[in-house]
Parts: C-alpha cells; structure tokens; sequence
C-alpha cells in the first residue's frame, strides 16, 4: 500500500516515514501543500496523511481541492490543534478521520489501517497464483513446500507482480510506486530484487516464474 505523507517538520516527517515503512508501507514524503498537490495529481496512493498547517497551500485548502476534484483518496489529518471545531472543519472538508499531535505510532497506524480498511477489503486479504499464495496481512509467499516472510520492498514488488497477471512491469514503474517518485536508485537495484524474489521461488518449488522482457521489463508466468 503506498502513502503520501504531507509534512513540513523534517524531522517528524523522518520519524513517520521510518514508522510506516517499517510496517511495509511505501511512501512518499513532501514538505508544503503545493508539492503534495503535484504529487496526487501525477502519482496513484492508497492514502493522504495530511497536515494542517503547511506552507504555500495549507492542509485544509488542499483537502477541499482535492475533493473538489472528485479524488476519493482516504485522507487522515494531522495537527496540533485539538479544538473541537477544528475537528469538524477538518472532517466537513472532506477528511476520513483526525489526528491530534503528539500522539503514539501504533495509533497512527490503527487510524491509517482503519481509513484504508474499505480499499482492503475491496480486494481479496491473499493473492494466488500457481501454486503460490501471497498473504496481504501477514506479508509472507507460501507454497506446498514452505514459506517466506518478505522483506518490505520484496511484498510490494511481488505483490505487483501477482496485482497484475501476464502485464509487463517496467523498472521505471516499480522504482515509482515503491521507491518513491524522487528516488535516486537506479533500475539495477530492480533487478537486485527480482533476483531474491527468484531464489524465494526455487527454494518454494513454485510453478511460477518471473520472467523477463528485455528493454520493456517483467512479469509472472505460470509453468505447465
């Protein structure tokens, strides 16, 4: 699941970004309004972790733009301010839920898990393919002779993968979607996992194999 985090205190935004990531999430990190509006307008999430009060476009001024433009992105808000006022203003804008700073991780993460909660269950908790079963909760590739817990980047690459039967996936798009849009790595780090991924399908006896396209990029087969 990839989120957008809207943050202009760095070192917060540090802390959360390292809190989400660690609960296999990938996200993106920008620091005022108007960076986040580019970003939602060039760019697919699964979810907004929005404060209110950000330079350029304030978190509210966005909220409203964003619904005004029909983006339905599942929207939790971060502030400072704990009036109750500011709490309706903030969920009448549009906001699926609210925030108040400080506050504790695991709550962060039962409020985004909460606000998401629809967009799962819009798909099924495990993909399958072959005689491989992808668990979306537990993070784990599992197969009749075993299983693995997967690193973050390895989920979300082979979640990709098996999310999108016999399409090409480019390096460019896994870098994107899981790097992140101002990554600096490179297409070789792609290919640095597709190859841990494979050894996880040796070692699992799977009937599935990630092929690869050249010069376009990759996709799962399933073997006869």
């Amino acid at each position: 699941m990839r989120l957008l985090l809207a943050e202009d205190e760095r070192d917060l935004s540090r802390a959360l970004c390292t809190i989400l990531e660690r609960s296999k999430y990938s996200v993106d990190a920008v620091f005022d309004g108007e960076e986040a509006l580019a970003y939602l307008n060039s760019n697919n999430y699964d979810g907004l972790i929005l404060d209110i009060m950000m330079p350029k476009i304030d978190g509210l001024t966005l909220l409203r733009t964003i619904r005004s433009q029909k983006n339905p992105i599942p929207v939790l808000l971060l502030t400072a301010k704990s009036e109750i006022d500011d709490k309706v203003v903030g969920l009448d804008a549009g906001a699926n839920d609210y925030l108040t700073k400080p506050f504790a991780a695991k709550e962060l993460l039962a409020r985004i898990r909460a606000m998401t909660r629809e967009l799962a269950h819009a798909v099924n908790t495990s993909l399958r393919t072959g005689n491989l079963t992808l668990d979306l909760a537990a993070f784990t590739l599992s197969s009749p002779s075993g299983s693995f817990r997967l690193t973050n980047k390895e989920f979300q690459m082979f979640q990709l993968l098996m999310g999108n039967p016999g399409q090409i996936i480019s390096s460019e798009r896994f870098l994107e979607r899981i790097w992140g849009y101002d990554s600096e790595a490179e297409n070789n780090v792609v290919w640095v996992y597709i190859s841990y991924l494979r050894k996880k399908l040796a070692a699992l006896k799977a009937n599935v194999q990630i092929k690869a396209v050249r010069n376009a990029g990759y996709y799962l087969e399933e073997l006869p």
